[in-house]
């Protein structure tokens, strides 16, 4: 009788502590079962097996290509002169198993997860791929209870400013980190134009400047055009980041 007296009131502390989490995002979630079972580990199943839980393994299924979606629209919408090629590496950044464990960390996820006995004792709450599954796994159950344009709510609070300020340009080519961080500084316009194009047709050599509202920030040479304007906007960048250290 103490025993069951015991776990409620730690079902209710637990309760609780998902109405404070919702809260700090100025969100609610109708069935809070789901909330739930995004946030419980198969191990806490394994140890609770007379009482109807689930875990959190087919909402981490259907929360990684909701995640993929809403990631992948945003960027579209962002970067329209973007290639397919770029647009993948950029999207693979955000949602890889690092990042999805940085942002479960910024909202302190790692609290919240109902976890067996042996996987609290050997450090599962700060797993990195538990995190990142959970993570998932939320998405999912918000998708589920409030529909996408809820995630994307959701997205537009936690992941969504960091592709903004620019915590993933390190995997853009030159050009898109040069139109990145003008788009984030609001700085004007960006133009690419070839100065010169010598040399047999065989072993071409292009020379491109990019200019700023005009003014020259870069020049660069290449084999081909699009070479020679990548080199022009490292150039730029450098000018850039110097003017602002």
């Amino acid at each position: 009788m103490r025993k069951n007296s015991k776990e409620k009131e730690l079902n209710r502390a637990k309760d609780n502590q998902f109405k404070v989490f919702l809260e700090s995002l100025g969100m609610t979630i109708d069935n809070e079962k789901l909330l739930k079972q995004a946030f419980t580990h198969s191990s806490y199943v394994n140890e609770h097996r007379r009482k109807p839980f689930e875990d959190n393994e087919r909402l981490e299924f259907l929360g990684d290509a909701v995640l993929e979606l809403t990631v992948s629209q945003f960027l579209f919408k962002k970067y329209p002169t973007m290639t397919e090629g770029e647009l993948t590496k950029l999207r693979a950044a955000i949602v890889c198993e690092p990042s999805l464990v940085a942002f479960a960390n910024e909202l302190e996820f790692g609290r919240l997860i109902l976890l067996g006995k042996g996987e609290e004792m050997t450090g599962g709450r700060e797993r990195p791929a538990l995190l990142a599954d959970v993570f998932e796994a939320f998405i999912g159950a918000l998708y589920l209870d409030q529909g996408i344009d809820k995630v994307i709510i959701f997205l537009e609070k936690v992941v969504f400013p960091k592709i903004n300020a620019g915590a993933f340009s390190h995997v853009m080519d030159f050009k898109s980190q040069l139109q990145e961080l003008i788009q984030r500084d609001g700085t004007g316009m960006i133009e690419y134009r070839v100065l010169q194009e010598k040399g047999p047709a065989h072993s071409k050599e292009f020379v491109s400047k990019v200019s700023l509202n005009g003014e020259e920030l870069g020049i660069g040479t290449g084999k081909s055009k699009k070479e020679a304007e990548q080199h022009a906007a490292q150039m730029a960048l450098k000018v850039l980041k110097t003017k602002t250290t």
